[in-house]
């Protein structure tokens, strides 16, 4: 018998947590809630299916342009490679911000009128019809209040509609008609759709434009091919169609937009070369009657060979003097733009300028202009946005300024040299005859005007050809095209498992976590440095009295091994034993351990007896079925009743006996403090081999603190998920001060798979009913 107690004691006590066990328990522990996660897996599952048939397919629509990069290829032979202004470079990257301009989308969503949504309100998903809509919102004059607007309209024949409304549904109205309300006056037009929706209803949807603007800006993905100068648009969009429409309408006020900024910048240059002809007509006019008023004065016919020979070489350095004086005043014209505090109105012509650097910053800071222009057409000038902007302008006039300071000091160096040579020709006509000398002057004077008044018009015709022309260095590579939505079927299922067995775990996590009661042994241990002496299972059944039954149930045999631990404590004493059994709350199973410990004691044929001094709410004569109007230890300690007249026979063993509480007395604390108690347990010492006294919660009365002078052993109880975490450190305190003899802790009311409690034994052997019968 002592081996097999030991054995017992062993399996039931002697063990270490391991961690793989804390991992098959905290397992355990959520597969005894698998109806929740069943419930939960079912609700997430049917969500994602829900989902997948409602959502909508997006659509991926795409589209290519490529535009040639000049900056990369300068000495590419075009056609109007020899006009200045048309062979400005591009700037690619601000493109790219160009195409994505708000002043951009704005043309496309009025153009498209994509602030008009168009849905059929008779399925359920509400489907998108912009590329079957029936009817057709045509706004005929804007109120100017950007108000939001719902219409459900009902297509009631062929020719009517009313507007279906919470307050009841409208008047019929005929197609064409124009009607008002917020946004100002409006009418529905027909389209080839129409015959299909009579007798149904659809939502007509209007949004703020510049809600609208904002949304596809942000949409709309435009990126730079680094291996080459193409662009990349795209676009996703439930409505293929409207995706297509959406992007090549871009294309095309993109392209708008380059043709008019290069027309408006040509413009400034016509201007400038017709300013400059007209001032040069007179003066030709007046210079040719000049030569001719001369010749016919004096009957001249003809010159020298030798003022031939200067007057040649005076109009070629006069015809070279000339173009620096043409490409100065020019170079002032930029300078003043380059200085202006705004840079508002037209762009300088670059006219006979060949500097590509100078060509490219004039090119650049117009650019910018422009687009500042646009942005203050919407935005306000205090608006944030313009401060990167204006950083820029500041920084590429700054540059300008730089580089038209060298080209201006090297067409002045070139102006005074053709003015020396200019000098050295005059001193030698000097010498020629007075009226040839007067001749060449004035014939001087004539082809000066005649080459200035012949450049400028060669020029004007290249500016012209270069202004009715629509080539903009952009082409179309690849016109929007839409592929299938590939399937994301995957995405909501696995996030629904996720989903599914994510949020019961974590709803269970919490609810320990909020609950705050003491799960396992380890637990106990570390808080309160007292051993645990046992762990007994909950009692599923409805027999109080466990530990007699003929099945061999595990909570049985814990039992026994507590009875074999507890003669470990008493290091084999043989009679005479007092052990106390308390907690710290009602609840936790003490009555319960008393009956079925004074039960195992008994079986082994010792006297036992069980004093039940838990006065206040005695609990052990219910569990036994005793006689609730038998005389008890309050009569006995209160001198009414004998030792032999309050002791009755438990009915469960012969050599079990019971005290019970007897009438609940009003000062329950004062008897068990009085001597009689002392005298009462000296002779039960006497009579019996274990004394077991049940006692009240410690924590809520002192009677236990009282009782704890006769005992030898404490037996404190702890039940699972009931037993408040804080109640440990009231446990550490009351091993620190030892104020209760020999405490150990009975951990009670384990649910192993509740709260995945791992355990070092199999109990298998009591789940068989075949070996419990054996057993038996």
């Amino acid at each position: 018998m002592k081996n097999e107690r030991l054995f017992l004691s062993s399996s039931f006590d002697d063990r270490e947590e391991v961690p793989q066990k804390d991992i098959r328990g905290l397992f355990t522990k959520y597969l005894h809630s698998w109806p929740f996660f069943l419930v939960s897996l079912l609700i997430t599952i049917g969500i994602a299916y829900f989902y997948i048939k409602s959502a909508k397919p997006v659509y991926d629509i795409k589209a290519k342009l490529a535009i040639k990069d000049e900056k990369k290829s300068p000495d590419a032979k075009e056609v109007l490679a020899e006009i200045d202004v048309a062979t400005q470079p591009k700037d690619i990257e601000s493109e790219l911000e160009l195409i994505k301009s708000r002043p951009m989308i704005r043309e496309v969503v009025n153009a498209l009128q994509l602030s008009v949504n168009y849905k059929d309100a008779s399925d359920y998903s509400h489907k998108d019809i912009y590329a079957s809509t029936p009817v057709m919102f045509k706004l005929v004059q804007s109120s100017g209040n950007a108000t939001e607007l719902s219409l459900a309209i009902f297509i009631e024949d062929a020719n009517s509609f009313v507007i279906k409304t919470s307050k009841g549904d409208s008047p019929v109205y005929s197609f064409n008609t124009i009607l008002k309300n917020g946004l100002g006056s409006w009418k529905l037009v027909k389209t080839k759709n129409f015959d299909s929706y009579i007798g149904k209803t659809i939502n007509i949807n209007i949004q703020n434009p510049e809600d609208v603007v904002t949304q596809y800006q942000n949409s709309i993905l435009v990126s730079l091919n680094k291996d080459a100068p193409i662009i990349e648009m795209e676009l996703e969009d439930e409505v293929p169609e409207r995706g297509k429409q959406i992007l090549t309408q871009l294309i095309k006020a993109y392209k708008i937009s380059s043709i008019e900024d290069k027309n408006k910048v040509t413009q400034s240059t016509l201007k400038f070369i017709d300013d400059r002809l007209s001032s040069l007509t007179g003066e030709l006019t007046n210079v040719e009657k000049d030569v001719e008023g001369f010749k016919s004065s004096i009957g001249l016919t003809d010159i020298s060979s030798k003022s031939k020979f200067y007057l040649d070489n005076v109009q070629t350095n006069d015809s070279r003097l000339n173009d620096v004086n043409v490409q100065l005043n020019v170079i002032e014209g930029i300078e003043r733009y380059a200085n202006s505090s705004t840079s508002s109105g037209n762009v300088p012509a670059t006219l006979g300028i060949s500097d590509p650097g100078l060509i490219s910053l004039v090119d650049q800071l117009s650019k910018l202009q422009l687009q500042r222009d646009r942005l203050l057409a919407t935005t306000p000038e205090q608006n944030p946005i313009f401060e990167p902007l204006n950083r820029q302008i500041k920084a590429t006039k700054v540059a300008l300024k730089e580089t038209i300071t060298g080209i201006k000091s090297s067409l002045l160096s070139v102006q005074n040299e053709l003015q020396h040579n200019n000098s050295g020709f005059e001193a030698s006509i000097k010498n020629i005859p007075g009226q040839e000398r007067q001749y060449i002057s004035i014939k001087r004077q004539q082809s000066i005007k005649e080459n200035l008044y012949i450049y400028l018009l060669q020029k004007k015709e290249e500016v012209s050809l270069s202004y009715a022309s629509t080539l903009t260095g952009i082409r179309t590579v690849e016109d929007p095209y839409y592929i299938a939505p590939k399937s994301k079927k995957q995405v909501p299922y696995v996030l629904a498992l996720l989903l599914g067995f994510g949020i019961p775990a974590s709803l269970i996590y919490g609810r320990d976590l909020l609950k705050n009661k003491v799960l396992n042994r380890a637990e106990i241990e570390r808080a309160t440095g007292a051993p645990v002496i046992c762990e007994l299972n909950q009692n599923k059944g409805k027999e109080q009295i466990v530990v007699l039954e003929k099945n061999a149930f595990a909570i049985a045999e814990q039992f026994r091994s507590l009875r074999t631990n507890l003669h470990l404590l008493y290091q084999n004493k043989p009679s005479g034993r007092v052990t106390m059994f308390t907690s710290s709350v009602a609840g936790e199973g003490k009555s319960f351990i008393t009956g079925n410990m004074g039960a195992a004691l008994a079986a082994t044929n010792r006297r036992v007896i069980i004093l039940e001094l838990d006065m206040r709410r005695p609990k052990i004569s219910d569990i036994l079925m005793l006689k609730k109007d038998h005389l008890g230890l309050s009569d006995h300690l209160a001198g009414n009743a004998t030792l032999t007249e309050v002791v009755q026979s438990s009915g469960v063993h012969e050599h079990l006996k019971v005290i019970g509480s007897g009438p609940v007395p009003e000062n329950p604390s004062e008897l068990l403090d009085s001597i009689k108690l002392d005298v009462l347990i000296n002779k039960l010492r006497d009579e019996y081999d274990d004394i077991l006294i049940d006692t009240p919660p410690i924590h809520l009365v002192t009677d236990a603190l009282l009782l704890a002078r006769v005992c030898d052993v404490t037996l404190y109880v702890v039940k699972q998920g009931y037993t408040d975490k804080s109640e440990l450190i009231f446990i550490k305190q009351m091993v620190k001060d030892n104020k209760l003899p020999n405490l150990n802790i009975v951990f009670n009311g384990i649910q192993r798979t509740k709260y995945g409690y791992g355990y070092n034994y199999d109990n298998s052997y009591y789940a068989n009913p075949k070996l419990r019968k054996q057993h038996a």
